[in-house]
Order: structure tokens, then C-alpha cells, then sequence
């Protein structure tokens, strides 16, 4: 391995995939960036429709979702089939060759399933990079096929399992960056890390190991942010070479987003 030219792995969160519109122009500027490339995407709020439609009662610990047995089924069939299919088929169109990928699919991801204690998440599996299949994305990407994975891995015992797809996406950069150069970009829809929500002006431009203590200490930086941030600085410490945090709107502008930096 560690022939390919820079690959780019870029995750879209749900509220791009929510949107129609923003979908269409991620997948538009996506096929538009040159290859090797792997999508990663998140599941959107089509699965908690859908388990509220069949009356499967959703629990939220800590602002993360329980994966009970039941929820599993909803959120495997709606990640890995409906929003995947839908990606892979949009790609197509805009001339990428791609592929549909869940964690099972030719052993390519395993993840264990998080411990019990001290919360008990359900079927949630955490990733451990150094075993990821680089030797099978090497081949697709070799053969100008854009690899797109789900959410949904597996345990290598027969067991789905849901994980974050942030988390998703810096295990297959860190198992990339084997290969060759790889840049990691967390796309949704911000125009980046922002000290204020509200304020699309308080854009921050880069974060490094300092001052990403002092925006947490702050409140700057709080909630569902913080773990996109720590699986950002974990893909650098791993080998990857460059993490952007960025608008999905602004894939192909190179200036765009919050650099993470592990440099002052």
C-alpha cells in the first residue's frame, strides 16, 4: 500500500441530508473534487420518524441515542438502505462511479460493541482503525470507485451495530492515511466551528490543542461539537494529514471552514 495521491474522506451530517437541496449541491461539488474520494454519512432524522410512525419509543442518554434492538432494525434499514442507496444513486448521476458500504460488506469495518457500564447505549459499536480492510478500499479506489459508507458496521460475530458516523469517518481517514496523503473534512451545515451559533460571523479558524481547552472551558465549544473535535485531533495524532470542519456548501473552497491543528 502507499500509492494513491492525497485521498479526501468527506462525512456529511444529517441536516445536509435532510435537505434536498443541500444534498444535491454536496453531490454536485463532491463529484466535482478530484479522486481518490470516500463519502461518509450520517442518518438524518428520517429514522426517528420512521420509529415514531411505528410507535418504537426512542431514549436519549445524554443526548445520544439508545440503540435498542428494535431501533436498530429502523436505523440499519434507513442508513444503510434508503439514505445510502439514495447518495450512491445521486453520485452516479453526476458521473461518480460509487459503491454502497456498511461495515459488513466484505468484513471492510468491525466495531465492538461499547461496554455496559457506565451507560448502557444498546447496539452502539466503537471502531478500532488498526483493523479496518485499507487493503480493500485501496482496491476500489484504485479502480476509480468512490467507496460511501453508512453508519451501520458490524462485530465480526454476525451483530450490527450503530456508531457515530463522525467517528466513522476519522477510523476510515486514519486507516487510509496508510495508503497515501489523506485530508479529512466534517461537512454540515455551518460554515465551520463558531463561538456563537447564531452569529455566522464568529467563524473560528483554526482550532489547535490550546485554545480548543479555553473554548471548552469557555462554553464556546459544548455538546454534540466536542466529539466531532476529538475524533478530528484523534485523526491527526493517527497520521491523517489534514482535518477541515467546514459548510457542506463550501466542499470545493479550500480556505473554507476550522482548521484543526495539533501546530500553535
Amino acid at each position: 500500500m502507499g500509492n494513491l495521491a492525497d485521498i479526501k474522506v468527506v462525512k456529511i451530517g444529517g441536516n445536509v441530508i435532510d435537505n434536498e437541496e443541500a444534498l444535491q449541491q454536496f453531490v454536485r461539488d463532491f463529484a466535482a473534487l478530484p479522486s481518490p474520494k470516500i463519502v461518509v454519512h450520517g442518518g438524518g432524522r428520517l429514522a426517528t420518524r420512521m420509529c415514531e410512525r411505528l410507535d418504537i419509543p426512542q431514549q436519549m442518554i445524554e443526548g445520544r441515542r439508545k440503540t435498542d434492538a428494535a431501533t436498530l432494525d429502523i436505523v440499519t434499514m434507513v442508513y444503510a438502505g434508503l439514505v445510502n442507496k439514495r447518495i450512491v444513486a445521486a453520485l452516479q448521476a453526476n458521473g461518480c462511479r460509487a459503491i454502497g458500504l456498511s461495515g459488513a460488506d466484505a468484513d471492510v469495518v468491525r466495531a465492538s460493541r461499547r461496554p455496559s457500564q457506565p451507560i448502557d447505549y444498546g447496539f452502539v459499536g466503537d471502531i478500532d482503525a488498526d483493523i479496518i480492510r485499507a487493503d480493500f478500499i485501496e482496491d476500489l479506489l484504485s479502480a476509480d470507485i468512490v467507496p460511501v459508507f453508512c453508519s451501520i458496521m458490524h462485530d465480526g460475530q454476525g451483530t450490527l451495530l450503530n456508531c457515530n458516523a463522525d467517528s466513522v469517518a476519522s477510523a476510515v481517514a486514519i486507516a487510509v492515511s496508510r495508503i497515501g496523503r489523506t485530508e479529512l473534512q466534517l461537512c454540515f451545515e455551518k460554515r465551520g466551528v463558531m463561538r456563537d451559533v447564531n452569529d455566522e460571523g464568529s467563524l473560528i479558524r483554526k482550532i489547535t490543542p490550546a485554545n480548543y481547552a479555553e473554548l471548552r472551558e469557555s462554553g464556546a465549544v459544548n455538546s454534540g461539537m466536542i466529539p466531532k473535535i476529538d475524533n478530528a485531533f484523534a485523526a491527526l495524532r493517527r497520521g491523517v494529514g489534514a482535518v477541515v470542519i467546514k459548510h457542506s456548501a463550501e466542499l470545493c473552497n479550500p480556505s473554507s471552514g476550522t482548521v484543526i491543528s495539533q501546530e500553535e
